[in-house]
């Protein structure tokens, strides 16, 4: 989980990840809307696709990406669990409970 995280730490690679989101596109698609060269574009790729959130296959010569939702959304909904979002609060936590100017 945590090369997802890092993946999606770099605003690049966000971004690389919403023009993909609209469907599949070579690397040479791509290089046309980052603002990045090649060898840079290649890397972050290759940080997507080792990440899990991108396949590839090969056409020719052509690399073509597209965006692996179901790896997007497993890390998701690991950080909706983690923070608790969307789940109903069983008991407040001590931090809450502070908040809230109640004694522990």
């Amino acid at each position: 989980m945590s090369e997802i995280y890092k993946a999606l730490s770099d605003p690049t690679r966000r971004q690389i990840l919403e023009l993909l989101r609209d469907g599949e596109l070579t690397a040479g698609d791509l290089s046309t809307h980052v603002p990045v060269s090649k060898p840079t574009l290649s890397g972050h790729l290759n940080v997507l696709k080792n990440a899990g959130l991108v396949d590839v296959t090969r056409d020719g010569t052509r690399m073509i990406y597209r965006l692996n939702v179901s790896v997007l959304e497993d890390a998701l909904m690991s950080l909706m669990r983690t923070f608790r979002i969307g789940q109903p609060d069983q008991a407040p936590t001590p931090t809450a409970a502070i908040l809230k100017g109640s004694k522990l």
